[in-house]
């Protein structure tokens, strides 16, 4: 990921529904990437009973409950997340993979933005600087949602 991100414009969230798909893996991270999210969220208007947050074991488990939460009626956009760190092998830039193409099949399939919000590092301390530290991509990743929902709704009207 790039560390010019663009500047984000502001959002009135408040008509949008929201759905939210948090790994339980590396559970630090993610919800330190949660919590950066729904502040996010919060700050441009989206409104608590509008974010459904749902929890699932693995990042390699997302695409499923995004599919499953861009089928909801009424959902505007889902944002994935999740934290893939490197070791001996390669088995998270592989898993990273796959779920970046399934959140991609999901939302093409669903018509419902999905953010991909899964975090690929090849160490701790850069997903760390990711999740908790001086890089927000959880901002990043609910400025991207609130974009494509605002999006949704222009191209649906």
């Amino acid at each position: 990921m790039s560390l010019s991100a663009p500047t984000p414009s502001t959002i009135d969230g408040s008509a949008f529904q929201v759905g939210i798909v948090a790994a339980c893996y590396n559970e630090k991270l993610v919800n330190g990437l949660l919590v950066r999210v729904l502040e996010s969220l919060h700050a441009a208007g989206v409104i608590e009973e509008n974010i459904r947050v749902v929890r699932v074991p693995g990042s390699h488990e997302a695409p499923w409950a995004a599919s499953e939460l861009g089928r909801r009626p009424g959902t505007d956009v889902v944002i994935a997340l999740g934290v893939l760190i490197g070791g001996d092998t390669n088995h998270h830039e592989m898993v990273g993979q796959s779920v970046s193409h399934a959140l991609q099949t999901a939302s093409l399939f669903n018509r419902v933005p999905v953010i991909n919000g899964v975090i690929v590092t090849d160490t701790l301390a850069q997903a760390k600087a990711r999740t908790i530290g001086r890089i927000d991509r959880g901002a990043e990743f609910a400025h991207a949602a609130l974009a494509m929902a605002a999006l949704k709704k222009k191209l649906s009207s």
